[in-house]
């Protein structure tokens, strides 16, 4: 290890850089000279081997820590430490102080090792983790109540020797049920809910809604997907003048989930619905989030209101918020939605609509002039394709189709987008505390790494020096891209150069947006940054409260759902890993085509059409070939490869609990090529 780790420095490589975790305090202190080096602050990292690196922002790379310093801290671990150059090979430290420790909950396999010499044969029993940050085998604490390849949940014990204590066991590693209940511990994903929340709920779902203090909105309806159960969102839109009154009417959840009480308490814990790929983990209760919240037409529902004036080419003019009680007239469904719009009144679905007709034909004029509005300042999609699963009876995956987006689901997109930026606007006109979506400028060495993979692809990377940058700059750079049949090169690295969104108590705008002012407004059944936002309005805006005594609630809402936000976005990815190895069990020896999605030092990633993606390890690929991670390229021998180019592959094998595929490399194909 020494010797490799040595060989490593020598190269004048630098360490990599790891991902930050979000809830952890983000200062780290600038290095300060001590008698035996320097100090500083940072979150370690851990590996498999025991030794870790730590970030020093100063340095702008890593301390390495060797396995024998680490002083006991852990991945994730916030630690104090001492380090020293050690020119030419590199920098190294130790940890002198464990400054905030990490949660040391853990999924994993159980293995046991039989001890030789001993009579009885007994067996040692070690926790191998599914992180591959932390220690490969970690004894256990006592005798785990579990059998040997079970997936287990364990608590790390720190002490002179870490150590796991058994919590619980999920089954056989090599069952999916076992995978499934894992990785929902893994991402501490909160299932059941308590009694006092599910009691509150079903009692307040039985309360008579009440017309008082409130306007009548019979004119709305609601556009989602057919199967969606959680309705928080219906539209209005009249003609005024030569412009338009759009209104977005949205479940006033905040009457239901009222401060110090249990519902309060699991939206807080809860921070978001998590959305997977068989189920829906709600925030809030059945009876609040499918029922009593949920905009069904039929019964009055309680709303809150963003009435917006437009110009006639879509400018945002003015706006403001009131109580409603809506009386939803269509439940309508996105797909039917764009078949009326492909169709018009000989479409089969006309008659359902045809009271609201007329509003679905000027909302489409509005649509289309705000994406015109939304892309001249710069407004991009290049979001990936989300996969859909179609489910067997016994939960199989019989099929994964690539989700698709019509109009109607970018119409609501667009007038969600104009509700959340009104709503950002009023707030801070009225100096009102709120949860605003923030999203920074790409970071520094990203955007450095991205401009140089453009300068491989020979496209210009100069509007990028722009100073302030924004997003029409990244729109120029596709647009060209797009004219040499290269946008499918771009798009994947332009995403990963991207910072990722956070919530915070402070508006500063959102880049990718191109918008100064921008918060959640739209969905506080699911996300607790809208529930909160709503709050704040009614109390302060519409109630005259004073706003200062909601700015702490207004922190501590931000700091929840951005943490949510990442546990929910991690465990999804994961579950849709999950079915998608589910999925590929029953395809093995299956060719497929599909694009190449990653370049790495280890291998090719490619997304076959149906979303499903697999590596190809450097073993697969052809004799001689090899990758270049920086230029994002393979090259075979006879011909070079990039992202986004179409190939032939077959299904070699495919695991469930490490949620991975593998595949073999069959050859390139033609753009000409049928599929």
């Amino acid at each position: 290890l020494a010797i490799k780790h040595m060989k490593h420095k020598t190269q004048k490589k630098r360490a990599p850089t790891h991902a930050r975790r979000k809830s952890a305090p983000t200062a780290r202190s600038a290095p300060r000279s001590t008698g035996g080096g320097k100090e500083a602050c940072g979150i370690l990292s851990g590996t498999r081997r025991g030794f870790a690196f730590v970030t020093v922002d100063a340095l702008g790379e890593d301390v390495f820590i060797p396995a024998e310093r680490t002083g006991g801290a852990l991945h994730g671990d916030t630690v104090r430490i001492v380090y020293r150059a050690k020119h030419p090979t590199g920098i190294e430290g130790r940890v002198t102080e464990i400054v905030l420790r990490a949660p040391t909950e853990l999924v994993g396999t159980l293995i046991g090792e039989r001890v030789r010499g001993t009579r009885s044969n007994r067996v040692r029993y070690f926790f191998v983790p599914d992180s591959s940050h932390h220690p490969e085998y970690i004894p256990f604490e006592g005798r785990p109540d579990a059998k040997e390849g079970d997936r287990v949940f364990v608590r790390l014990e720190r002490g002179r020797e870490t150590r796991a204590v058994f919590l619980r066991s999920f089954g056989p590693a090599s069952s999916f049920g076992a995978s499934r209940e894992a990785l929902l511990a893994e991402f501490a994903i909160r299932v059941p809910f308590e009694e006092a929340a599910l009691c509150e709920a079903k009692e307040k779902a039985r309360l008579p809604v009440s017309e008082e203090g409130r306007t009548v909105v019979r004119d709305a309806f609601t556009i989602d997907g057919a199967d969606a159960k959680d309705l928080d969102d219906a539209v209005s839109l009249v003609r005024d003048g030569r412009g338009y009154l759009l209104s977005v009417h949205i479940a006033d959840v905040s009457e239901y989930v009222t401060p110090r009480t249990p519902l309060d308490r699991a939206a807080m814990s809860r921070g978001t619905s998590v959305y997977l790929a068989d189920s829906v983990v709600p925030m809030l209760p059945p009876a609040l989030s499918n029922g009593a919240c949920s905009l069904h037409p039929g019964d009055g529902k309680y709303t809150l209101s963003a009435h917006m004036r437009l110009s006639e080419d879509g400018e945002l003019l003015s706006y403001r918020v009131e109580r409603t009680l809506l009386y939803s007239a269509v439940r309508g469904v996105y797909s039917e939605v764009n078949d009326l719009f492909d169709k018009g009144t000989t479409s089969e679905y006309y008659e359902k609509y045809s009271k609201v007709y007329n509003s679905l034909v000027l909302m489409r004029e509005l649509y289309e002039k705000l994406l015109a509005r939304a892309e001249a300042r710069g407004y991009f999609d290049i979001e990936a394709p989300e996969p859909c699963f179609v489910l067997g009876e016994r939960g199989e995956v019989k099929a994964i189709l690539p989700r698709t987006r019509g109009v109607a689901e970018r119409l609501i997109e667009q007038f969600m987008l104009t509700a959340n930026e009104a709503v950002a606007r009023l707030l801070c006109e009225k100096e009102c505390p709120g949860v605003f979506r923030v999203h920074g400028e790409p970071p520094a060495d990203k955007l450095l790494l991205f401009r140089r993979y453009l300068g491989v692809l020979g496209l210009d990377a100069s509007p990028l020096s722009a100073v302030p940058l924004s997003s029409r700059h990244f729109a120029r750079i596709l647009e060209e891209a797009r004219s040499k049949g290269l946008e499918g090169a771009v798009r994947i690295p332009l995403l990963r150069a991207m910072a990722k969104a956070v919530y915070s108590d402070a508006c500063e705008g959102h880049f990718g947006l191109s918008l100064s002012h921008y918060a959640h407004f739209t969905s506080p059944i699911r996300r607790l940054s809208d529930l909160a936002t709503h709050r704040i309005i009614k109390a302060v805006l519409l109630d005259g409260e004073d706003g200062k005594k909601y700015a702490p609630y207004a922190r501590r809402a931000a700091a929840a759902a951005t943490e949510a936000e990442l546990r929910a976005v991690s465990a999804e990815r994961a579950m849709t890993a999950l079915y998608t190895a589910l999925w590929a069990e029953d395809h093995i020896g299956e060719e497929a085509t599909g694009v190449i999605s990653g370049v790495t030092s280890f291998g090719v990633f490619v997304t076959l059409e149906n979303t499903a993606e697999g590596l190809i390890s450097k073993e697969e690929l052809p004799l001689g070939a090899f990758t270049d991670e920086e230029r994002g390229i393979l090259v075979t021998g006879k011909e070079t490869l990039r992202l986004a180019d179409r190939v032939r592959v077959s299904i070699l094998d495919a695991s469930i609990s490490a949620r991975r595929i593998r595949f073999s490399f069959l050859g390139a194909l033609a753009e000409d090529t049928p599929t």
